[in-house]
């Protein structure tokens, strides 16, 4: 397992972390909400090091390359659980980011079985960008109204993630798409 490979690897032990501290932690301490934002930050920076560290090093692999999406998906969809369970993201949104990452899963496993790894294209990572984006201002949102601090701000968070969310689903169905094409011209 390379360095870049163990950096993914921290998402996969921390999602399920995140869960544990966003639904178990007494919520109106501020401790678990630093804890919260700590972790967090760490699995959005592991995404953007792991593919540093990977190219600094000579060490893009195909298995890299299936490894950091999959990191990627487990993360976000437990978060995003998390923010669609407190009502903070919209559940329809959710199920459309769910089939998305799931369809480029599949896409992924259907040819890697070819030998056939596909990279990370521009959509996606724009895609990742909004994610990260709407996962924050969501947490921002959590935080304060568990902590019970600026409530003025709630109803213009709320505001802001609805818009962020919807700009993750319109980037979700139209990266899909980009993917799709890419995946047809991998696998014919």
């Amino acid at each position: 397992m390379t360095n870049a490979d163990k950096v993914t690897l921290s998402r996969i032990f921390l999602a399920p972390v995140f869960f544990i501290a966003y639904r178990y932690a007494p919520k109106s301490s501020l401790l678990s909400v630093l804890f919260l934002w700590i972790l967090f930050a760490t699995i959005e920076l592991s995404d953007l090091v792991d593919g540093r560290v990977a190219r600094a090093e000579g060490k893009v692999s195909s298995f890299g390359k299936l490894f950091d999406p999959f990191a990627d998906v487990l993360a976000r969809i437990t978060y995003f659980v998390c923010f669609a369970f407190d009502g903070a993201m919209p559940i329809w949104i959710f199920l459309i980011i769910l089939y998305r990452e799931f369809g480029m899963l599949f896409m992924r496993m259907l040819l890697g079985m070819k030998g056939v790894a596909m990279g990370a294209r521009s959509g996606g990572k724009l895609k990742a960008g909004i994610y990260m984006v709407a996962g924050a201002i969501s947490l921002a949102l959590v935080s304060f109204e568990r902590l019970g601090i600026l409530s003025s701000l709630s109803v213009h968070l709320r505001r802001a993630s609805l818009v962020a969310y919807i700009a993750a689903a319109i980037l979700s169905v139209a990266s899909f798409i980009d993917y799709l094409i890419q995946f047809r011209k991998l696998s014919a």
